[in-house]
């Protein structure tokens, strides 16, 4: 088996080529955005970035499964090295000009997170993760807040613009959040709300219906970093099915305030 370090090298390659072709290529014409559900958008940037990725994964590990959000998001996360990656995460603020996007890749080692990387395109910062061996932005090794109190946390959360059926559940949510810590931000990339936490400029983060490669990467900083990464329900496998992509992120003390308040909201 791979040594997870080569491992994390390998998606900071992957990563990096991305990022430099995210930067050089313009911004898509309005007209030439594809709608793949409501409110969530695709266009050749995205694809074209994750076949990059693919390249150069597959060139350096043949022996892989890769599952993207653009190009095999229904591709079985099932192999002995499995890849999850997204190429592109937070394509609105990309196409708008918003700087706040990434790209996020995890690795599965026998079914367990074994690598991540998260790198900040506009901010040019790599975040890496590895199992066991901690979590980095650059060369500095991070660390989840260690803020206790609600009244001075400052939470991160995302809207679950892809489920509007939750919006009413999320609204209670926020309600009680908003009520109860110094503040809340929400900045349109999850994988990026993610490193915050693991960096402690966020103490806690949630969000409804998130996707596996929306969070992969950032679960495993988040870890390695010190902190706590569950469904709403308490369980640890957020990348599986079972939990609709919800998840509750924090330092010890953190976590459980939000997981607990969000099941009485």
């Amino acid at each position: 088996m791979r040594e997870y370090n080569d491992l994390v090298k390998l998606a900071e390659r992957a990563a990096l080529r991305a990022a430099d072709y995210l930067r050089s290529a313009p911004r898509p014409a309005v007209h030439t955005w594809t709608e793949k559900s409501q409110h969530d958008f695709v266009t050749e940037v995205d694809r074209a970035a994750e076949a990059v990725i693919t390249e150069v994964i597959l060139r350096e590990a043949p022996e892989s499964v890769i599952v993207g959000e653009e190009l095999s998001p229904k591709r079985p996360a099932q192999g002995e090295l499995v890849w999850i990656v997204d190429p592109l995460d937070g394509t609105t603020n990309f196409l708008h000009g918003y700087p706040q996007y990434a790209v996020s890749i995890g690795c599965l080692v026998d079914g367990k997170l074994a690598a991540g990387v998260i790198h900040d395109v506009c901010r040019n910062r790599t975040y890496k993760a590895i199992r066991g061996g901690g979590a980095f932005e650059e060369d500095t090794r991070l660390s989840v807040s260690a803020v206790t109190e609600p009244r001075r946390a400052l939470i991160g959360t995302g809207f679950p613009f892809k489920a509007l059926n939750l919006l009413h559940i999320y609204q209670s949510q926020f309600a009680a959040v908003v009520g109860a810590a110094s503040g809340i931000r929400r900045a349109g990339a999850a994988a990026l709300d993610l490193a915050d936490v693991a960096a402690g400029r966020l103490d806690a983060f949630w969000e409804l219906q998130l996707a596996p490669w929306d969070i992969a990467a950032g679960t495993l900083l988040i870890r390695e970093a010190g902190g706590i990464v569950t469904r709403p329900d308490g369980a640890a496998d957020v990348l599986s099915g079972a939990g609709n992509g919800s998840i509750v992120a924090g330092n010890a003390a953190m976590h459980r305030w939000l997981i607990d308040l969000l099941r009485k909201s």
